[in-house]
């Protein structure tokens, strides 16, 4: 009771002195980014950043403070956002940096179980990358287009059988949901051997979708709030995120992912299939990191291929004469024997037609499938990155991600124009300064990472991309139902949530 008394009695010095020691501490905090401008309140708060990460556009949030404040910019009392790309890439090759625990960790799949993706130990992220990047490449699955011809004829068909309209009957689609459906089927047939069977069954099987988008915003709450960690708790975390057990949605998905890697990891000898699976198995990962990368590939693999897809097409609808461009050198390659009259393209024969693989490069650039903040920890030393032939130095701990719309959208590097849409950007650098032409294939290639962090599934990705807008385009005419309100588009997590993208298709 002394003590308490004691206390009670020097309440006033002691809060006085524990708000001297909060000052100072925030005062210090400061000081250490003083030199890097941004937001007002984020050299002592979070609160701008964390109502960012909450709202609907955090990637245009980062954009506006990068075109405001420089190339390397203040976000929080520690933490920094740079739109810079050659800063970016030295971020991401150069030894001591490393993933940023908060931000990754949140986006576990499973509790307290990391995947590639949400490992932040360098040396077991290069382990665990080593041993499934042949699975990704394809270099154990020879015959990788063969599943993603296989379902993207299924929306071929869907398309004509269900929804394609006629001068006397429109048909509305909601081509959102549609390649949401076409995505998750591809990743799930050559991640897991097996389709989800949405296109078969158009619909939204065992309302995986609906679950994931509500995922993301349970994620999005918690990460903008400063609660993730609960999540990550020994025991009670376990019970706030979805379970493999659960009957339907999210956790219902992750469970499917699970079944189908402990069906293969107890079969390997017996079943011959080639697919990622297998390869991984064949490489030596273990039964636990089985089914926490095959969840992590069918969620992150479908939503960002979707938000591409969906972006490129709108991008096409709103703009006719691209469309009518893009339409003409694919009616000339198919006449000309160019690609194959039947049957979904080659990729080789994608890859060689100019005008599409301008726009596919527009389209990544121009609305990009993951704008992640992906942030890294300055080494503890500190580091020294060059801005405009300046040295700038980085604390040691101090924490840097990535304006990547800023980025995207720059116009000292793309042009005045660098808000538009114009695929023959690309088919004109030979007449661009070298300098410049550098710097634009550099930041247009960093939508899939770079060094150590770049992204497994490109290989995938850009099958993807060649052959589902060539056939589109090629089968169908598409418009816009309501020019006014193309769709409902939310950053959640630097992921997308699209809905509502509402089209007229008829056919060719």
């Amino acid at each position: 009771m002394a003590i308490v008394e004691t206390l009670y009695a020097q309440r006033w010095p002691l809060a006085a002195g524990i708000l001297v020691l909060f000052l100072v501490r925030k005062v210090y905090i400061y000081n250490r980014l003083h030199q890097f401008k941004g937001p007002f309140g984020t050299g002592f708060t979070q609160l701008p950043h964390s109502l960012a990460i909450g709202g609907p556009e955090a990637h245009k949030w980062y954009r506006k403070v990068a075109e405001k404040y420089g190339p390397i910019a203040r976000v929080g009392p520690n933490t920094l956002v740079t739109s810079n790309i050659d800063v970016w890439l030295h971020v991401n090759v150069k030894p001591g940096y490393k993933r940023t625990d908060w931000y990754y960790h949140a986006a576990r799949v499973e509790h307290r179980k990391d995947n590639v993706f949400t490992m932040t130990n360098n040396e077991e992220h290069e382990k665990r990358r080593k041993m499934i990047a042949p699975g990704y490449s394809g270099r154990d699955n020879e015959n990788i287009e063969s599943p993603i011809d296989a379902r993207i004829s299924e929306f071929i068909s869907l398309v004509r059988q269900k929804y394609l309209s006629t001068d006397s009957l429109i048909k509305p689609m909601d081509l959102a949901k549609k390649m949401q459906y076409l995505t998750l089927d591809i990743i799930s047939t050559v991640g897991l051997g097996k389709g989800f069977g949405m296109l078969q069954r158009d619909a939204d099987v065992h309302s995986f979708i609906k679950s994931a988008e509500e995922g993301l915003w349970i994620a999005k709450a918690f990460l903008a709030l400063g609660l993730s960690g609960l999540a990550q708790t020994p025991y009670i975390g376990r019970y706030l995120g979805p379970q493999p057990t659960d009957a339907k949605g999210f956790g219902k998905m992750i469970g499917t992912c699970f079944q189908y890697a402990d069906e293969r990891a107890s079969n390997m000898t017996e079943d011959k299939r080639s697919d990622m699976l297998a390869s991984w198995l064949k490489h030596g990962v273990s039964r636990d990191a089985l089914r926490s990368e095959a969840a992590e590939q069918v969620i992150a693999g479908s939503d960002t291929s979707a938000a591409v897809l969906r972006g490129t097409m709108l991008a096409l609808m709103a703009n006719r004469r691209v469309y009518g461009k893009l339409q003409a050198e694919i009616d000339a390659a198919v006449r000309d024997g160019l690609v194959s009259g039947e049957g979904i393209i080659k990729f080789e024969e994608a890859k060689k037609l100019p005008y599409l693989q301008a726009v596919l490069r527009e389209g990544l650039r121009w609305f990009p499938g993951a704008v992640n903040f992906f942030p890294r920890d300055v080494p503890a030393g500190g580091d020294t990155v060059t801005v405009d032939g300046k040295p700038v130095f980085l604390p040691g701990g101090t924490e840097i991600g990535v304006a990547i719309d800023a980025m995207q959208h720059s116009k000292e590097v793309f042009g005045d124009d660098a808000d538009s849409f114009r695929p023959e950007r690309w088919l004109d650098l030979d007449n661009v300064e070298p300098d410049r032409r550098a710097a634009m294939l550099k930041v247009s290639d960093v939508v899939f990472g770079h060094g150590k962090w770049r992204c497994l599934g490109e290989p995938v990705a850009r099958y993807e991309l060649s052959k589902v807008i060539f056939e589109l385009v090629r089968n169908f005419d598409w418009a816009l139902q309501d020019p006014t309100k193309p769709w409902d588009a939310w950053n959640s997590l630097g992921l997308f949530i699209i809905n509502d993208m509402w089209v007229q298709v008829t056919g060719r």
